[in-house]
């Protein structure tokens, strides 16, 4: 009769088999999300700073950037499509009727949870906005998140990535930011500089946002030419991945500078 595995050796065999594994698809992976938090609380105004912190103690030890992953670990049937948008190859223009039935997507969700946050309702449903909010900010931002339903946003496109398995979604939610040089440290000292200070108010625009990321997705060097994708790749689409990640921080605390904002 065999002996059944200890929960410590479970854990290290999981752990082993993940590193084995193919690139893991996620919205930005956690350390963008968290990378986009921590830029973004740099410029809260005093009073979003207070109120977020307040809402935030209902949760002892709570902080922008550990909430930012909190939609997709308790991501659920009812809220999955709330990540993401697709779009007709060619066709970069929202029509809500065609791309966002019944508002189950990022943009109509994240009007919504924003809505609420700046709502009189109570302390728990406001976090809960809160949390929603810093992560679709995120997620929105992320080009495949307002991609092609052709090929999931790119899910569908298998490729070899720094010498690992993994396809194009997986590749922009995380692959690039973990194999830029220096890696997410490197990233988030180069992005820091320039994002200081209360970030300006704008109106929440979350269509508009998706679709500068479709048009992002339809520029002809977007899709790599060949399936073996490393340093080239990556160097070249840099700048993208860099003006994404400081437009969604910026955005994210003015949006929350503004709901956020006494009443």
């Amino acid at each position: 009769m065999s002996r059944p595995v200890q929960p410590r050796l479970l854990g290290a065999l999981v752990a082993a088999l993940a590193l084995l594994g193919p690139l893991q698809a996620g919205a930005w992976g956690f350390e963008g999300h968290r990378l986009i938090a921590a830029l973004a609380e740099a410029q809260l105004s005093p009073a979003a700073r207070a109120e977020a912190r307040r809402l935030l103690a209902l949760e002892p030890g709570a902080t922008l950037s550990s909430i930012s992953t909190w939609a997709d670990v308790h991501r659920s049937p009812r809220s999955g499509r709330w990540h993401y948008i697709n779009f007709p190859e060619g066709d970069c223009s929202y029509r809500p009727a065609r791309d966002c039935a019944d508002g189950a997507c990022v943009v109509e969700a994240l009007n919504r949870q924003t809505a609420l946050l700046a709502s009189a309702a109570g302390d728990a449903e406001r976090l809960l906005a809160l949390k929603y909010v810093v992560h679709m900010v995120g997620d929105v931002h992320q080009p495949l998140h307002a991609g092609h339903g052709s090929d999931k946003g790119g899910n569908r496109l298998q490729l070899q990535a720094f010498g690992r398995g993994s396809n194009l979604h997986a590749l922009w939610d995380s692959g690039l930011i973990m194999n830029r040089e220096g890696g997410p440290q490197a990233l988030r000292a180069a992005l820091a500089p320039a994002l200081q200070g209360e970030a300006r108010p704008q109106a929440p625009a979350a269509a508009a946002w998706a679709l500068e990321s479709c048009r992002i997705v339809e520029a002809p060097d977007f899709y790599p030419a060949a399936r073996h994708v490393g340093a080239e790749y990556r160097d070249a689409q840099q700048p993208r991945l860099d003006a994404r990640l400081k437009a969604a921080a910026q955005r994210l605390a003015a949006t929350l500078n503004e709901a956020l904002k006494p009443q």
